[in-house]
């Protein structure tokens, strides 16, 4: 699919919330996973830098260039206009009350957007509490944290797979 190709298909009524994410490799690894799934676009919140960068493009390969993207200086000003538009909006964040990603049940006429957190802290307190839920990916070993972009790869896979039924 060429880029203009993909600038016209269809997309997955999803959009990824970047809070705070540090790493230009992080960036450019999400870009590229939101690229396979054909997101509807990523959102550049905060420290999270924008393209162009020599290090987003090194992981991203492309990606930073087909996906839309959007910078906002505060993450809650984002979700907030998401809101607004209708979207359900999930930090992916390990909190009392979170939904594990297997049991997440999703409406496939809804829109949705999914927020991940900096490296460190996560997503922030604040964000936490404008946002509808949290969702929390189940894990089994002796660390209890997965890297952002991993994180991000699996629940935007998650989502997809819900959203196209596959």
């Amino acid at each position: 699919m060429s880029v203009e190709e993909f600038k016209e298909s269809d997309k997955l009524p999803l959009i990824v919330i970047l809070d705070d994410v540090r790493s230009l490799h992080n960036v450019g690894s999400v870009f590229r996973s939101s690229d396979a799934f054909r997101v509807e676009a990523i959102y550049l919140c905060g420290i999270t830098a924008v393209p162009p960068q020599p290090e987003i493009h090194k992981t991203a390969l492309g990606a930073e260039d087909t996906v839309d993207w959007k910078y906002f200086k505060d993450t809650l000003e984002a979700v907030s206009e998401l809101k607004e538009k209708g979207y359900k909006v999930y930090s992916v964040e390990q909190v009392e009350g979170s939904t594990m990603l297997n049991k997440l049940e999703i409406d496939e006429n809804k829109k949705y957007a999914v927020i991940m957190g900096n490296e460190v802290k996560g997503v922030k307190q604040e964000v936490v509490n404008a946002s509808d839920g949290c969702i929390e990916i189940p894990q089994f070993g002796t660390k209890h944290s997965l890297n952002v972009s991993v994180t991000a790869g699996i629940v935007v896979w998650e989502f997809a797979r819900l959203l196209m039924k596959l």
